[in-house]
């Protein structure tokens, strides 16, 4: 019996482990995605925040975001604030058990703290080629420490929302939506890239410097949301266990596959062409919608909520260019109005109402909103959020630091 436990300890601990490596690969794939849909003058500039934003995220978490997150609270509402001990579980402690503490405390740091990281990698794309760079790692320090932690207590700690039945299984709106609204807070305050939006309302296309990269990036991030929503299963020890875990593969990745289908097709019959951009957010938005419940749905299902997102996000996308909210990557569509969706899904496929997911929605997008926005605007009035006119048109690269991504290439990131 106590070789059992090890064994399953160890195993759970290792799987666990092992999927937060692959979201944390999922930076490498946000990095090269938003360096991809960029100009290339500010390529430099989008590698230097996604490096350090990841960097800041851990950080933070380490100090008192996880501990808010996952401390005992002072109620559903309102958390307690606390600090990574660093303490793991004894041999006497697991055996004690009788198998229900089942992986490391710390394997359990670790895949929480690149979730955040993800959280605040959506910020990075909607913000890119006109924040200054100091401002928005100073708001990363803030959301990874404080507002992501919050909100995250409320379902995953055990707040209110797990309470009142809100189903979120591996985080539409506590990863997704999350990072949505704090994209849309700093992009209403920071205003459109110059040159995107005409006189007359026009929309004027900004083509990004490099789409191989940008589709690698999107493998990167297909390949990465299996830890994402497989890793959230947490076991894989049993039958049971390895048997959800293989429907959550296999429904991430057909929920992928139809978004992608879906918003090629879309894209074809509105512009008369095959629109790759159009085709890779389709694919990321199947990825979000599915996250919200990738295991209750038959495979089949899957492929239509993924489809079904892929479709939005290409509406959303457009919306969004009507209403001048400028995104370069479209992240507020594809992580937001999608994780919205992802997250209405829900009740086709589990017996949970609609009651319990508007409040989570509600609740997570007005509270992160309201803050980020204040926290922009704070940040606005002592050190400002956006670059002169004059590096916004030299390319944030060289103001933001002092170097090029493409030096032999100089001069032509317009």
């Amino acid at each position: 019996m106590e070789t059992s436990i090890q064994i399953s300890y160890a195993l759970d601990t290792f799987y666990f482990l092992v999927c937060g490596a692959l979201v944390m690969w999922m930076a490498a794939g946000f990095t090269m995605l938003e360096a991809g849909l960029v100009r290339a003058k500010n390529t430099a500039e989008i590698l230097t925040k996604n490096v350090g934003l990841y960097s800041i995220a851990c950080i933070m978490y380490m100090v008192c975001g996880y501990g808010i997150m996952y401390g005992d609270g002072v109620n559903s509402w309102l958390p307690s604030f606390g600090f990574l001990s660093g303490a793991d579980n004894t041999v006497e402690e697991v055996l004690a058990s009788g198998g229900d503490t089942y992986y490391s405390n710390l394997s359990d740091f670790f895949f929480q703290v690149v979730f955040v990281a993800t959280a605040m990698s959506i910020v990075s794309g909607a913000v890119a080629e006109r924040m200054k760079l100091w401002s928005f790692l100073l708001f990363a320090v803030v959301l990874t420490g404080f507002i992501y932690p919050v909100q995250g207590y409320w379902k995953w700690g055990g707040g209110f929302l797990e309470e009142a039945g809100f189903q979120d299984f591996a985080g539409s709106g506590v990863v997704h939506l999350t990072g949505a609204a704090a994209a849309l807070a700093g992009v209403l305050l920071l205003g459109a890239r110059k040159g995107k939006y005409g006189p007359k309302g026009q929309v004027n296309a900004i083509p990004g410097c490099n789409l191989p990269l940008a589709t690698l990036g999107t493998f990167v991030l297909w390949l990465g949301w299996f830890g994402f929503n497989g890793g959230s299963q947490l076991k894989v020890s049993n039958i049971e266990d390895a048997n959800a875990v293989a429907a959550i593969f296999v429904n991430t990745n057909m929920a992928a596959c139809g978004g992608l289908v879906a918003a090629l097709l879309l894209a074809r019959s509105l512009f008369g062409k095959a629109d790759l951009t159009m085709a890779l957010n389709g694919a990321l938005a199947g990825l979000v919608a599915i996250t919200a419940e990738p295991l209750g749905p038959a495979p089949g299902w899957a492929t239509l909520i993924g489809a079904a997102g892929g479709a939005l996000v290409v509406f959303s996308i457009l919306a969004m260019d009507r209403l001048k909210i400028d995104d370069p990557v479209g992240a507020i569509s594809v992580h937001g109005v999608v994780g919205i969706w992802g997250l209405l899904a829900v009740p086709f496929n589990n017996d949970v109402g609609w009651g319990p997911q508007l409040l989570g929605i509600v609740s997570i997008f007005g509270w992160v909103f309201l803050t980020s926005f204040i926290l922009w605007w704070v940040i606005k009035k002592i050190v400002g959020i956006r670059v002169s006119e004059e590096e916004e048109y030299n390319g944030v690269d060289l103001s933001e630091c002092g170097l090029e991504a493409y030096p032999e290439f100089a001069g032509s990131g317009e």
